[in-house]
């Protein structure tokens, strides 16, 4: 079973992580879960306890070592799990990712690397904290002292209003065109795009649509109860179009969604659902 705990950051920390997760599964020692991710901001997760690989090429799986930082996805994130397993997680948002990162969030995009390759040795010391830490009290506040130790080490910009709105458009109107998205962030086309890959790691039309394909994505698995309005807004121009953009987010057709098992996947879709993740 896997269970799941969220916790909402610090007010000091709020324009630059979205949550701290912890997910832990008492699983049997011989049993294998492979499933996929899709996540919309960078994630740090932290492997307290288990075998966890991500698969970076055909038959070949990585694991990144023990804290890693996971970018966004534009495309589905194939995921393998063996035995029991605990992970403890902080999520980024957008609008404050300049305050913690050097590189702009493209680079790590659809990919995963060892958070010391981007904090050093603050990086090492999260893990040896967080693996002490005898309960979920004790891992935030660890996980928030060294996110304010890295924002005093940066000395970086603020967080970006205007990417924090976009964030929130992304959210609740997924089917918005990028034109009147820009309009109402106070931007032109071009640089929300640019502002877009810095902070978010794609394109705003890509962000959209990744939205809008997991805003289906959970009313087909019964989260939330959307309103007839809702749910026309989120369809798609025709079936085939249907078909296309969850074959490209998830590797399915709809049908083969409805009938698959995808417990981390769906673990996901719930927090989201919650306004959790």
């Amino acid at each position: 079973m896997l269970l799941s705990r969220s916790y909402a950051p610090s007010g000091d920390l709020a324009s630059y992580v979205r949550r701290h997760y912890v997910f832990h599964a008492q699983l049997p020692e011989d049993f294998v879960l492979i499933d996929k991710l899709m996540s919309e901001t960078a994630i740090v997760r932290i492997l307290l306890q288990g075998d966890w690989a991500a698969q970076t090429a055909d038959g070949e799986w990585s694991t990144f070592g023990s804290i890693l930082l996971m970018g966004s996805n534009g495309i589905p994130w194939r995921v393998r799990v063996r035995g029991p397993f605990l992970v403890v997680g902080f999520a980024f948002r957008p609008s404050g990712w300049a305050g913690l990162f050097s590189e702009p969030a493209r680079d790590v995009a659809d990919r995963a690397a060892p958070l010391q390759k981007y904090w050093g040795g603050l990086g090492d010391r999260l893990y040896r904290d967080v693996a002490a830490a005898n309960d979920d009290d004790r891992i935030v506040k660890v996980i928030e002292d060294a996110l304010r130790e890295r924002l005093a080490k940066l000395g970086g910009p603020l967080p970006s209003g205007a990417m924090a709105m976009f964030e929130d458009i992304a959210r609740n109107d997924s089917t918005i065109q990028v034109i009147e998205a820009a309009r109402q962030v106070g931007m032109s086309v071009r640089q929300l795009e640019r502002q877009c890959y810095a902070t978010f790691g794609h394109s705003p039309k890509v962000i959209l649509r990744r939205s809008r394909f997991l805003d289906m994505a959970q009313a087909m698995r019964g989260f939330g109860d959307p309103t007839a309005d809702q749910l026309a807004a989120l369809r798609y121009f025709d079936q085939s179009h249907l078909n296309r953009e969850f074959r490209h987010f998830f590797e399915l057709t709809p049908g083969q969604f409805e009938k698959a098992t995808t417990p981390l996947f769906t673990a996901g879709l719930k927090l989201r659902a919650d306004g959790l993740a």
